[in-house]
């Protein structure tokens, strides 16, 4: 643990007209670790903005059930939140895209970029490049394949010869689409193999609380988000023309919200059931940051337990670079 002695050293050696030159600060962790708190403290200190790496928040409408939590950010600029309307698909090579016109908005105007978020293949995608992530979409494939199961998805594999270098996710629904659409796109060769690699060299701050208070804050955070009116997001979502099924693909909050208007859950399994996948969520994003780690990406895991205890050790890693 980091004391108060050891905060007040690092905090009056600031690094401010010290950083370095091509990096790129990033702050990963799980769901409800506390990512965009670190990442406004962090630009408050460095004259930074934040470039959420978040699938779901790039959402207009999309609020409650994605964690915005945009008054977190004050006057701190961010970038990649609403940027598109629900029911728009959305897919890595098109966050590279937004990601880019972000990154360079903020350097052009002699700001620090600061990178935020817990979706793991694309926060991959940013240091480590492999063309399969910039397979297009296939939107006749895609509609095929939706209205049949996880069981179903995984049985049509086997009709693919996987690539050594590609590993298929199973965890979710979604997941196995795009895996598919990945397959198909190789089996009929368009894969692009002209994809440069990415000129970010990574400085990763990583957030792991202990797995119980990962788990309380999981809960207490559902249980805030629900008072906030998380079923009425979604009702207005489905007002506006969002479909179940749509909602049901964005995953988690959305998916479990919807089947509860469905009349699929009572209240209870409905709660029940979201708590018990965010839980599983948070542990797959671990279980991703470690695959990251396996690939060669040095991420500094963070001991502080307060923000200010983890503000001052990243402060500390910028001064010794």
């Amino acid at each position: 643990m980091i004391t108060k002695s050891q905060n007040r050293t690092c905090h009056n050696n600031q690094v401010e007209g010290k950083l370095l030159p091509d990096c790129l600060y990033t702050i990963l962790g799980p769901t409800a670790s506390g990512k965009t708190n670190l990442a406004v403290a962090l630009a408050q200190v460095i004259s930074g903005e934040i470039i959420s790496v978040d699938s779901r928040q790039i959402y207009r409408g999309m609020d409650i059930g994605t964690g915005k939590d945009l008054n977190e950010y004050g006057q701190t600029p961010y970038h990649l939140i609403d940027i598109i309307n629900p029911g728009e698909r959305y897919d890595v090579s098109r966050f590279h895209h937004d990601f880019n016109n972000a990154y360079n908005d903020i350097t052009t105007r002699g700001s620090t970029p600061i990178v935020a978020g817990g979706t793991g293949l694309y926060l991959h995608s940013l240091f480590i490049q492999r063309p399969y992530i910039h397979v297009a979409p296939n939107p006749g494939l895609r509609e095929r394949l939706l209205p049949l199961n996880k069981a179903a998805l995984i049985a049509l594999l086997s009709n693919y010869q996987i690539p050594d270098d590609f590993d298929i996710d199973i965890s979710s629904h979604k997941r196995l689409i795009r895996g598919i659409e990945i397959l198909d796109a190789v089996t009929t060769g368009n894969v692009p193999q002209d994809i440069k690699k990415a000129p970010y060299k990574p400085l990763i701050f990583g957030i792991n609380p202990a797995v119980a208070q990962r788990r309380k804050n999981i809960t207490s955070r559902l249980n805030q988000r629900i008072e906030n009116g998380l079923i009425e997001e979604v009702r207005g979502l489905l007002s506006i023309g969002v479909t179940h099924q749509d909602l049901q693909y964005y995953g988690l909050e959305y998916k479990y919200v919807s089947r509860y208007l469905l009349g699929e859950l009572t209240y209870q399994n409905f709660f029940t059931k979201l708590e018990t996948e965010i839980h599983r969520y948070a542990k797959r994003q671990m279980t991703f940051f470690r695959k990251m780690e396996r690939d060669g990406l040095t991420i500094h895991w963070l001991k502080g337990l307060t923000n200010e205890q983890r503000l001052a050790e990243i402060l500390c890693k910028l001064k010794k670079e």
